[in-house]
């Protein structure tokens, strides 16, 4: 890491900071009323006018007293770095990524009453991050943020790629419309059940993708968030600028402050090309090196699962209760309705993990394991969640005995419930249990309010527990794949052994009534900024009724698509999610799932448009061997890969699971073609994506 420093003699005249190869420019100030203010270009073309910083606190909780961070500052110092270096992640899209910015660092003092505030910089050659630091002072070591009043006023009306600004789920469609529409579009986006009270008036989610009239693509987001409530953005339609709204606590206060302490960062990500949208590492590097001394039990995992069955209906978590809340008796399901009796069997868990070691998966997940479900879907609500208690038709020992003697491991699942303080007092014995059978990774999930204090569940209050639960298991050498948590950050550079998310709207609702056809050509530019998803893709049957008789959901996508998404939708832990069943009636497609890796050596963005396609080539870490995976949106249309990624020395075979000729996602979804082709660098081959379709290719050197 090369480091520059000067202490500069400053005055209120803005300072200007360049990324490193020059296009972005920002300059930070602050106006004649004492406002701080900061610009963003790129190539000389305005992406952010003049925009204000500031917060209003307030001494404790109990305070009614303000105090006033937003104007009659005066620049106190200025420092400048420069920050280049090469870090290699546990697991990720590339085994190296540079870390290479220019940092601006901005001292602010209230000339009437010596408060200070400090403002820091970072400009990348694909994004600007920068945060507020509280430093220790008389009158503000401890106080609470009332309001974050972030700015950034964007040149136009934009169009984006936005959902609702939900305080308690990301699980929605996206919407796709200008800017000055996001008011009459919001209420109709909004789930049916939500309350007013867990929204901000016209606010939306971050990431949030747009793209300028004149071509650039926009990216707004942040990094980074710890010991802080997750941002979203309010519009003022009249000036297209956005403010940030933090998430409440149940007292509705925003953030707990301990000095010295800095806030997440805010980033605006910036180019002509969507491409760099995907590639940028912004969110990343924003975030702190791996704090974890011994990373070797970390390691990704391609598994299968008892879930899909119980998503659709067709079995059931509980082993006392239907979906209907009707009892069915603790062994006796004849009594059950057709959504199913209970999914996690011994007997169903060793076909699973049959299936698994037959076919090479790593792990097998077990949803519906323990006692407590019988409280959702029966009339008791007292959550009662040990994490450690086994239904009796589940025999723990047995199942561990048979997966080790079939050298496959086993997934464990937490559903909390929402009870936060409740899985806090079980997490130490929940997860010793975990290391007493045997099982690495834990799929934790957070469906319901949060209990019992009624926070969101993107408040900082809620967002210290996620980050406690990653934290604690990294004590105990577990890997964490949190469902319903707040959206990621980029945390798991910090804490590898945070291995996905959820935190989006998941494969698991195309069996709820279905997602837009072109969703997954959004989730790149959006949820997968700050980190993997656990997207579970892998469906080859979309008519869900031949699963469930009363789930008359479809999947909006073809099945060439699902093969697509394992390189497409970026995870180290990559589920194959259908049933064992309608994987053997297609074994020819199946065999890319086999095949593909799910850890990287290089990735290469080949094609991009959000909310339109997606193309990317990722080269597995540790071999030769290269994948790509397309994902199509609602057009059909010609996609060109362009091969240049090969070794110019060599020639390869490419296997192509394709999109056949008359593939529609409703009308025909299971129609592809496999074919093979010899490729080389200089190949640029021509392929048809349908609508909600796409394309997978298995590349492999010749012998």
């Amino acid at each position: 890491m090369a480091f520059a420093w000067a202490l500069l003699a400053t005055s209120a005249m803005g300072q200007e900071l360049r990324s490193p190869n020059g296009d972005l420019v920002t300059t930070v100030g602050v106006d004649a009323q004492g406002v701080p203010t900061y610009t963003l270009t790129y190539k000389g073309a305005a992406v952010v006018e003049p925009s204000q910083l500031g917060l209003i606190v307030k001494g404790n909780h109990k305070s009614k007293e303000l105090v006033d961070l937003r104007t009659g500052f005066q620049v106190e110092r200025v420092a400048r770095d420069t920050v280049d270096e090469v870090w290699r992640p546990v697991w990720g899209e590339e085994s190296e990524i540079r870390n290479h910015c220019h940092e601006l660092f901005v001292a602010l003092v209230q000339a009437e009453s010596g408060r200070k505030l400090h403002l820091r910089f970072r400009l990348f050659d694909t994004g600007l991050g920068f945060r507020y630091e509280f430093p220790l002072q008389d009158g503000l070591g401890g106080f609470v943020v009332q309001e974050e009043r972030t700015e950034f006023d964007l040149t136009g009306d934009h169009t984006a790629l936005w959902i609702p600004g939900d305080y308690d789920t990301q699980e929605y469609d996206y919407t796709t419309s200008r800017l000055s529409e996001i008011a009459a579009n919001f209420d109709a986006a909004v789930t049916p059940n939500a309350s007013q009270e867990q929204f901000s008036k016209w606010g939306v989610q971050t990431a949030l993708q747009m793209k300028t009239d004149d071509g650039l693509y926009v990216n707004v987001h942040e990094a980074a968030l710890i010991d802080y409530p997750a941002m979203h953005l309010e519009l003022a339609p009249e000036t297209f600028t956005f403010t940030s709204v933090l998430t409440p606590d149940a007292l509705g206060n925003k953030a707990y402050i301990s000095a010295p302490q800095p806030s997440p960062w805010r980033t605006v990500l910036v180019s002509d090309d969507a491409r760099d949208m995907l590639a940028s590492r912004v969110t990343y590097n924003l975030n702190e090196p791996c704090k974890i001394e011994d990373t070797s039990w970390i390691r990704p995992l391609k598994y299968v699962g008892v879930w899909w069955e119980m998503i659709t209906g067709k079995s059931h978590w509980s082993y006392t209760y239907d979906w209907n809340g009707v009892r069915i008796g603790e062994t006796d399901y004849s009594q059950a309705t057709p959504h199913g009796a209970h999914g996690a069997t011994t007997e169903h868990v060793m076909e699973t993990i049959d299936f698994a070691a037959e076919h090479g998966f790593d792990a097998v997940l077990v949803e519906g394991w323990n006692v407590g479900w019988e409280d959702w879907f029966g009339k008791s609500k007292d959550f009662v969640f040990d994490f450690v208690t086994p239904y009796p038709d589940f025999d723990l020992e047995a199942v561990e005995a048979y997966a080790a003697e079939k050298g496959v491991e086993m997934i464990m699942h937490h559903e909390t419930s929402g009870a936060t303080r409740n899985y806090e007092r079980h997490m130490d014995e929940a997860y010793r249990f975990m290391n007493d059978h045997g099982y690495h990774a834990v799929k934790s999930g957070y469906v319901g309010d949060i209990l019992p204090r009624g926070e969101h569940h993107y408040s900082q209050y809620v967002n210290n527990h996620y980050l406690y639960a990653v934290q604690k298991a990294a004590d105990y050498r577990i890997m964490v794949n949190a469902h319903e948590a707040v959206r990621p950050t980029g945390i798991a550079r910090t804490y590898p052994n945070l291995v996905a998310n959820e935190s989006a709207r998941g494969t698991e609702f195309q069996a709820f009534g279905g997602s837009k056809p072109n969703h997954t050509t959004v989730l790149p530019f959006t949820r997968q900024i700050g980190g993997p998803m656990d997207y579970t893709p892998g469906i080859f049957e979309m008519d869900i009724r031949k699963l469930s008789p009363m789930n008359d959901s479809r999947c909006n996508t073809t099945l060439a698509n699902q093969l697509g998404l394992y390189v497409v939708m970026y995870s180290p832990l990559q589920m194959a999610a259908d049933l064992p069943e309608n994987y053997m009636r297609f074994p020819d497609a199946f065999q890319f799932i086999k095949d593909v890796g799910i850890d990287w050596e290089r990735s290469v963005y080949l094609e991009a448009e959000p909310g339109e396609y997606v193309t990317i080539a990722r080269q597995e870490k540790g071999t030769q061997q290269w994948f790509v995976g397309n994902s199509n949106g609602v057009a059909p249309r010609e996609a060109t890969v362009d091969f240049g990624f090969l070794d110019k020395a060599k020639t390869y075979d490419a296997t192509i699971y394709r999109d056949a000729p008359d593939a529609h996602f409703r009308e025909n979804p299971q129609a592809y073609v496999i074919e093979t082709k010899r490729v080389s660098h200089k190949t640029r081959l021509r392929v048809f994506t349908a609508a909600g379709g796409g394309f997978a290719i298995s590349v492999q050197e010749r012998p």
